[in-house]
């Protein structure tokens, strides 16, 4: 089987009004969908990245330059990710289409991952 990445687009101010409870609610989602997946033998992995962005890194030697992120005009971020196995993209689409994170405005991209040998 092939694994594919389930890269989760967020506007990160989608849950800025969320009450704890609330999002307490939202997590245990996305609890439900990974277990149903292990369950299916379908999760590999997932992880949920921190809401401040992280560090942006461009260009070699002289040029390199380290931005702290998101950019004020960044309409989304990448929120986490979820890995999953399946036969091809069709399949893919099928366990992605259940995701929670489209019910609450996000956005999928979806990306076979492509092995390298490095295990």
């Amino acid at each position: 089987m092939a694994q594919f990445m389930l890269l989760l687009h967020e506007n990160p101010a989608s849950f800025a009004g969320v009450t704890p409870e609330q999002m307490e609610q939202v997590i245990g989602e996305y609890v439900a969908w990974r277990v149903a997946l292990e369950k299916q033998g379908r999760f590999v992995g997932a992880e949920k990245l921190r809401d401040e962005g992280g560090r942006h890194l461009t260009g070699t030697g002289e040029a390199f330059r380290v931005v702290d992120g998101p950019f004020a005009e960044a309409a989304e971020v990448i929120g986490g990710y979820f890995t999953v196995e399946a036969k091809d993209y069709d399949e893919a689409v099928g366990i992605a289409k259940d995701c929670p994170h489209l019910k609450y405005g996000g956005r999928i991209e979806l990306r076979q991952v492509e092995p390298t040998g490095a295990e």
